[in-house]
């Protein structure tokens, strides 16, 4: 695929694209959440990048949408199925799915949401959908503790692109390489001459670490695994409440994520949190063992039984008058006590081993002194020697996890992106049964060829348009059928305006892939949609010429297209306006479009129209306590009735037939019948 050629994406773009490992694969399903992870792209332009690699797979030249109403009904109808998504991506991706007039996509969306809508969803499923997310980049490891040594200078190149989350050290022998091991907990040496070497430290001699990079840099492969720790646990918590086949083992990927931290460390090892703790809490526990070693001879000194009273010998010793050798003389069993209490505080204090604690019980001392302390040096070698031991058993488990989790990371991947891709099924599922929807059926391509009674531009039965801000039960099924063109009359309130928003929404949800809120629909593979608004006022010269000129463009390439219009009328004197609409609409049918005009002028457009337009009518049954009853339906090849003359004819009705006495004049209150009668004569 040729990035470049993709619309909107430049050459600094599709650099950014190149450097992700599947682009293709990404930008073919639509997969918003891996194009935004290239640098400096957000989720929103990598859904518009998509749309763009989706047009242009499937030669689709775009523009379904030709004018601001159609495209607004698109944005209605999207913003209802992201409403029902739970992630931002999943709202994100639904915006890769648009109405294209191309069967390759159509179709192909349509076996996606043909599946979409078999899932089953509970509230446990979406609940732990809102935990999920795309997964982050891991960003930069950097390991101070390790190192990377070599004699050659090109190897030392090599190393440092290689791995760079280790410094890489030149050395000249085996010297340079004991001086680094005081350095660094361990040490790789590239060189294979290092082998057989011996020197104090960890050192090992690894000349294939740089094709292993993460058998000496494990935070490599857990730095992933650490920053995305949540969200993966989410996808298995999705995976299992929605019972779908994962990708990998939920049971090794919870284990391993179990016994790793945010921070990339590895958890639910003692030995290593023994030795976490030893490190961090040794300053404090030698402190406590001095200090348990001087109360000790606090009180033994208080209790000695010499000549010089007790409180007097304490005053003299903490003036430091000749602390040793009376110690020595006098307290040497106590003092010896004193220091064994030290030691055992401060190995029990921080629960160390055999080895340890042979260091740890040199920080104290036998020689007499007071107070007691500890000897620095010693306790920093303790500390060096804690560290350095915790350091390996740190690398040995990430390396260990490292391995275990390295292999799953790509199936992880699809883990997450299964779980995502849930969700937009999910919105499609939720949408669907909702609103009641089934998946239309196109019909043979030539079939808008063939003769005008069996002709089909759309046929719907059962429809509810979503755009009605009402609750579903309470919307009246719509069925309506259109070959070739046709003028929509109807009462004022009827519906006719709703009709049309019907047939746009489903039109649109068709050409996306997606079902649509009916019991039924048939409908040709249009071209475009051209829905134009009811104009609010009379357009000035200038907008008048405009539109007239739209119309024009439109009636000369109008094949294939689907024309809605509600009340062109309006743009301009309602004589002129018969005059213009039945012109349109002779030139849209000699062109084979498709189109709907909603009109108060049906019958004055039909007498000036040179073919058989057809009128259809939403007719209303009459009023009841005021309201219009309306059968929502248009019925074919009928002039709908003005609401006008429905309350004129319930005046009529409800004053009765004029009575006269002995053939004269009808009584005083009795003409309004007469009156009623002539006004309905006027509507035949």
């Amino acid at each position: 695929m040729d990035l470049e050629s993709i619309p909107g994406v430049g050459e600094k773009t599709a650099r950014a694209l190149d450097a992700l490992e599947e682009p293709e694969r990404a930008l073919r399903s639509g997969d918003v959440a891996t194009i935004a992870t290239a640098p400096g792209i957000t989720q929103g332009r990598a859904a518009r990048i998509a749309r763009g690699a989706i047009r242009q797979e499937h030669d689709d030249p775009g523009g379904f949408l030709a004018t601001d109403r159609a495209r607004e009904v698109y944005r209605n109808v999207l913003a209802l199925l992201q409403a029902r998504t739970v992630t931002d991506y999943a709202a994100q991706r639904l915006e890769t799915i648009y109405p294209s007039p191309r069967r390759s996509r159509i179709e192909e969306v349509q076996a996606f949401a043909s599946d979409a809508v078999e899932r089953d969803y509970d509230d446990d499923v979406l609940e732990a959908l809102d935990g999920v997310e795309p997964l982050r980049q891991p960003g930069d490891v950097r390991v101070r503790e390790r190192c990377l040594a070599t004699t050659d200078a090109e190897r030392y190149s090599e190393a440092r692109e290689a791995i760079p989350e280790l410094s890489v050290e030149v050395v000249e022998d085996a010297q340079g390489l004991a001086e680094l091991a005081r350095g660094y907990s361990t040490v790789f040496a590239l060189d294979e001459s290092f082998a057989g070497v011996t020197v104090e430290g960890d050192v090992q001699v690894r000349p294939d670490a740089l094709e292993n990079p993460a058998e000496v840099v494990p935070e490599r492969p857990l730095a992933f695994f650490a920053r995305n720790r949540d969200r993966l646990q989410a996808a298995v918590e999705v995976h299992q409440a929605a019972g779908l086949e994962p990708a990998c083992d939920l049971e090794a990927l919870e284990d391993g994520l179990a016994r790793l931290d945010e921070d990339g460390t590895v958890a639910g090892d003692d030995e290593l949190d023994r030795l976490t703790t030893a490190v961090d809490d040794l300053d404090a526990a030698a402190s406590a063992a001095e200090n348990v070693a001087n109360d000790h001879l606090r009180q033994a000194i208080r209790e000695q039984d010499v000549t010089i009273e007790g409180a007097d010998l304490l005053s003299l010793v903490e003036r430091g008058a000749g602390v040793d050798s009376l110690l020595s003389r006098e307290l040497a069993d106590e003092y010896a006590a004193a220091v064994e209490a030290a030691r055992d505080h401060l190995v029990d204090a921080i629960d160390l081993d055999q080895g340890e604690a042979e260091i740890a019980r040199r920080a104290f001392s036998d020689e007499p002194t007071f107070p007691v302390e500890r000897d620095e040096a010693v306790v920093s070698r303790l500390r060096e020697e804690l560290t350095a031991a915790k350091e390996r058993r740190a690398g040995r488990l990430k390396r260990d996890l490292a391995a275990d989790l390295a292999d799953q990371r790509e199936d992880a991947r699809q883990l997450v992106r299964d779980a995502l891709e849930l969700d937009v099924e999910l919105a499609i599922a939720r949408f669907s049964r909702e609103f009641e929807c089934t998946m239309p059926e196109f019909v043979a391509e030539d079939t808008s060829h063939s003769d005008a009674d069996d002709a089909v531009g759309f046929a719907i039965e059962g429809g509810r348009s979503p755009l009605l801000d009402e609750p579903l039960e309470a919307i009246d099924p719509v069925d309506y059928e259109v070959s070739g063109v046709a003028l929509l009359s109807g009462v004022n309130s009827g519906g006719k305006t709703s009709t049309l928003d019907l047939v746009a929404s489903v039109v649109v949800l068709a050409h996306m892939g997606l079902p649509v809120p009916a019991e039924r629909v048939r409908l040709r593979r249009f071209d475009d949609l051209h829905y134009h608004a009811k104009t609010q006022g009379t357009l000035d010269a200038g907008a008048f010429e405009s539109t007239v000129r739209e119309f024009a463009d439109l009636a000369q390439g109008g094949e294939g297209s689907l024309v809605l219009v509600d009340e062109l009328e309006s743009i301009t004197e309602p004589g002129a306006s018969a005059k213009i609409i039945a012109g349109i609409l002779e030139a849209l049918s000699d062109n084979g479009a498709t189109a709907v005009f909603v009109s108060h002028l049906a019958g004055e457009i039909r007498e000036m129209a040179d073919f058989a337009v057809t009128i259809d009518g939403i007719e209303a049954v009459g009023l009841v306590d005021g309201e219009l009853e309306v059968n929502r339906s248009p019925v074919k090849d009928h002039l709908a009735r003005s609401t006008p003359e429905l309350i004129v004819e319930k005046l009529a009705n409800e004053a009765g037939e004029p009575v006269a006495a002995n053939g004269g004049e009808p009584p005083t209150g009795e003409a309004e019948p007469v009156f009623y009668d002539r006004l309905l004569e006027k509507f035949d």
